[in-house]
């Protein structure tokens, strides 16, 4: 017994340094998101926008999901980073997301889900990201909402001119859930030394264009299965990858 003790102090002992050694070898990588309605700022309830057809309009409330986020090495070797993410122009930190222990090398690419996944879509309320006092849940419909803009527009036949599309659904016909890749301008360096960063342009007005332009006047309401594929279309194409100079 003494000496399979001191046998197995001595593989605790050979094996600490692989394991702290391991346990190093992974960083971090803090994303950021930049909205913006082309060139401009997104400035909720002030800023006077045009859509494609000259249709002026306001935002004001820009939020979405994003989940099952990966990074892939140029071998393409993918990392999964594991949570459920819900951007909201109105709560600054919620743009920002800090993911950990993230292993090192270099990435040539991330992938990312708009949406919630059908798993958690059925298993009712949660909490979180996931919480229904996010206001983005669908008790008649036990779902998630994967993205809502809101704002008002001048052609808008709705009452008080406002505009709503607030997109979900996990099933054919009606599946909104949109996947996203990346590639990012140089590969990303993930070290245990530093934080890398990356900064994501997310272009509202990509929303109401390509490849369906939404006339404010025929579509200003979308808030169930119809029409909610052609949004979900539309958001695919919002997302870019910021180069320092922009």
């Amino acid at each position: 017994m003494i000496k399979k003790f001191q046998l197995l102090t001595g593989l605790i002992i050979l094996l600490s340094p692989l394991y702290t050694n391991a346990q190093h070898s992974k960083g971090m990588l803090s994303i950021a998101f930049k909205h913006v309605v082309d060139g401009a700022a997104l400035q909720l309830d002030s800023a006077v926008y045009k859509n494609a057809l000259g249709q002026t309009f306001t935002v004001s409330k820009f939020k979405y999901y994003i989940s099952n986020i990966q990074l892939e090495k140029a071998g393409g070797k993918k990392i999964t980073v594991p949570g459920y993410f819900l951007i909201n122009e109105e709560e600054e930190a919620s743009k920002r997301l800090m993911l950990n222990s993230i292993p090192e090398g270099e990435y040539i690419s991330m992938q990312f889900m708009i949406g919630i996944d059908s798993l958690h879509n059925c298993s009712g309320a949660q909490s979180g990201a996931l919480d229904p006092a996010n206001g983005m849940f669908w008790a008649w419909n036990s779902g998630y909402v994967f993205l809502k803009l809101e704002g008002k527009a001048a052609a808008s036949a709705s009452p008080g001119k406002i505009f709503e599309y607030h997109i979900g659904g996990y099933t054919a016909p009606a599946n909104c859930i949109r996947s996203i890749s990346l590639a990012f301008e140089k590969p990303l360096r993930i070290s245990r030394e530093t934080t890398s960063s990356v900064t994501i342009k997310v272009n509202a007005a990509e929303v109401l264009r390509a490849p369906v332009t939404i006339d404010f006047s025929a579509l200003s309401s979308v808030t169930d299965l119809h029409n909610a594929t052609t949004i979900a279309d539309n958001y695919t194409d919002m997302f870019s990858i910021a180069t320092d100079e922009k």
